[in-house]
């Protein structure tokens, strides 16, 4: 029987500014990625988004970004590999204490936005992440691109690494995401989402926009919840894969 993460990007609202409709889409998902107050999120936000996952079972990750919060993480940054690592580990332990401060844990890490992406392709940085939640806490599951350098770096500090794919994101002919600068890199219809989640998910494939079918490992797939329509996504996501018999449930609880 199949069996798949639904993971959400969430936490992100910041001050007097409201981002996504996490309360909802927390009812659907069995992990939140919760922003770590870099790319977005403060720290009643942070508070708030663990206290609802807490409560609704959902397991509680660590979503770690640029120091950006005016491009919301998503601008490429020259920075080293010991940058990103003390990066990573000031997150990291900063959502972990609101998990403990509330009578939860934290269960796993996912980089954010273009720290996700650079280190998809950069062996350096994917290394200096995973090292950074290694020496932080081995036992949490380590979130990262399907096949990509992000991956190879946490098998090889011996951390649980799952495979993310993308229900809302379209994919390049290597197994990337789509650039966000370029057409066609979200996904705006629930059914065309669908569609490439029963792939990913049944079939270990995606239709790349040049139309090659790419090889994919699903262990966790993941919904933006700053997109428009998140809740529509998730609802009808989960309801496509109760009906193909896919069994939703966290991976790091």
């Amino acid at each position: 029987m199949a069996v798949i993460d639904l993971n959400c990007d969430m936490g992100e609202s910041f001050g007097a500014w409201r981002m996504g409709n996490d309360e909802a889409v927390l009812d659907h998902v069995t992990s939140a990625n919760i922003a770590c107050g870099f790319h977005g999120g403060d720290p009643r936000t942070m508070r708030r988004t663990v206290a609802m996952a807490l409560a609704r079972g959902v397991a509680v990750g660590a979503h770690p970004g640029l120091p950006d919060l005016q491009g919301f993480g998503r601008r490429n940054m020259s920075i080293t590999p010991d940058e990103a690592y003390e990066m990573v580990v000031y997150q990291v332990g900063a959502l972990a204490a609101f998990a403990q401060a509330q009578g939860g844990r934290l269960r796993f890490v996912k980089a954010h936005g273009a720290l996700y992406n650079m280190a998809a392709r950069d062996a350096a940085l994917a290394g200096a992440i995973a090292a950074a939640v290694a020496d932080y806490d081995r036992s949490l599951a380590f979130v990262g691109l399907a096949g990509s350098e992000l991956i190879r770096a946490a098998e090889k500090r011996g951390l649980r690494a799952l495979g993310e794919v993308f229900a809302d994101r379209s994919y390049q002919d290597d197994g990337t995401l789509t650039p966000r600068s370029q057409p066609g890199a979200m996904i705006e219809s629930v059914e065309d989402s669908v569609r490439q989640v029963l792939s990913m998910v049944l079939e270990g494939r995606v239709r790349a926009v040049s139309g090659r079918e790419v090889p994919v490992q699903a262990d966790t797939l993941c919904i933006h919840g700053d997109q428009p329509g998140a809740l529509a996504f998730v609802q009808r996501i989960r309801q496509a894969l109760a009906e193909a018999g896919v069994t939703v449930r966290a991976a790091a609880a």
